[in-house]
Formats: structure tokens, sequence, C-alpha cells
């Protein structure tokens, strides 16, 4: 579903933020990339979304080259940035129906799916007010359900339970786990190691803009025989 073929983007003429980056998300899978702050993960994750071009490697979204045909790419993606920006003049339920329009829903299905994840995620009540008296943490819930109302086939996420209260995380990771069991992909980045090491089957770990291990997650945390991804964690990250 995902394909990252020595990916290399740099800012200026400085050292490369993410330098031949490899990388490889089937169907199926929940895939965590985790590192420090700097370690070039949400560079990795906009390339993967087509908002930022790069100078080295390829990307590919089902088959298809994001540099080629980025727009194909986007047809079957959605990307949440770890701030949503939303439309703080549309109410909840406008901007929903706003992306209900592009993704091109027919009535019946966005009404059948903005009420299932607008009640799991408990803002029914909350759909007609102005996106803009959201608080973070419900316009992180808001962009959320903008992006699973359309199934997608990949679901990149840039620090996801940031700001989400404990029921809605949870809820998140109900409906991870039903869009890989259905056949999508995830891939995420995220700072909660716990959730990663309970929650995903793939990890890949990346530091000053290299990976420094990936796999399996039973397979990773494995190599060094540690009995947490915490503890590997630390000891990749603080050994480079």
């Amino acid at each position: 579903m995902l394909r990252i073929e020595h990916f290399t983007k740099s800012y200026g003429k400085g050292k490369p933020a993410v330098e031949d980056l490899n990388l490889h998300v089937h169907p199926g899978d929940i895939f965590a990339f985790i590192g420090p702050n700097g370690a070039g993960k949400t560079t990795t994750l906009r390339a993967v979304a087509g908002i930022h071009d790069f100078e080295g490697g390829d990307i590919f979204v089902n088959g298809v080259s994001i540099k080629q045909d980025p727009l194909s790419c986007k047809k079957v993606m959605r990307y949440i940035p770890d701030n949503p920006d939303l439309y703080g003049y549309l109410t909840g339920i406008q901007y929903l129906n706003f992306l209900s329009d592009i993704y091109g829903l027919d009535a019946a299905t966005r009404q059948a799916r903005i009420e299932r994840y607008a009640d799991a995620f408990g803002i029914t009540a909350r759909l007609n007010d102005m996106v803009g008296a959201f608080s973070h943490g419900m316009k992180q819930k808001l962009a959320l359900i903008g992006a699973l109302i359309d199934e997608p086939r990949l679901l990149l996420l840039d620090e996801p339970f940031v700001g989400l209260d404990p029921k809605a995380a949870f809820t998140l990771k109900q409906h991870m786990r039903e869009m890989t069991e259905n056949g999508a992909a995830i891939f995420f980045s995220t700072h909660v190691l716990e959730v990663a090491e309970k929650l995903c089957n793939k990890v890949a770990i990346i530091n000053h803009g290299q990976l420094v291990a990936q796999g399996d997650m039973d397979t990773v945390k494995g190599v060094k025989g540690d009995d947490s991804l915490e503890e590997l964690f630390m000891e990749l990250v603080e050994k480079e």
C-alpha cells in the first residue's frame, strides 16, 4: 500500500532532514513511526501526503508514484497533521459535508457515516457549533471523523493521540484496528510508546533522519532482548 524507496529530503544546503529512507507498509498493517523531536517523522509524513517535494528517491501509494501522479495517490489516502488547521468559520456539520462533497459521497452514505463516527467520538451535540470555538481535542476529533468517513485505503496520522481524552483515544484505536482488518493500512507517528507497542504490528525507529530499526514489532523488540519498546527506543536513540 505504501512503499518508500531511498527517500531523501533536505532543507537548504545542510544535512538532509531524512536520508535514504526505505519502508514498506502493507495492507493490514498498523505501522508506528517513532523517534525523538526533529528526527524526520513529520517531514516523511508530509512527503507521503504530497505536501513536501523531495529530491531523492520516490514514494509509491497503491503502486503509484506520488511524484508522477499525486492526485491518484491522494484519492486513496488521508492525512491528519498533529495540529489540524480546520475552517473555523464553518460549523462542524458544514465542515464534514464539505469534505463529503470533495470525496463524492452520496447523501445516504455521508449521513450514516457522519452519525456513526460523531456518536463514537462523542461530538454529535457539537456539530452545529462553529469549528473556531472548538478546543484542540474537539478539532482533532472532527479531523479524524473527516478522514474516516471516506474509508481511505491508507491513513497517515501525525501524533493522533495528542489532545484526545481517554475515551476518544480508545475509540480511535478501535477504528484503526477495524480499518486494517478490512485491508486498509495505517502509518502514524507517536511519542506514546506504550500505545505503539500494544496497537501496532510494525514499527520503525528514526533518529537524525536515518532509520535505526524497523520490522515486525516483536522482532524489533527482540533485537536487543529488551522487555519493552521504550527500553529499546532509549537504547538506540541515546547511543546515536
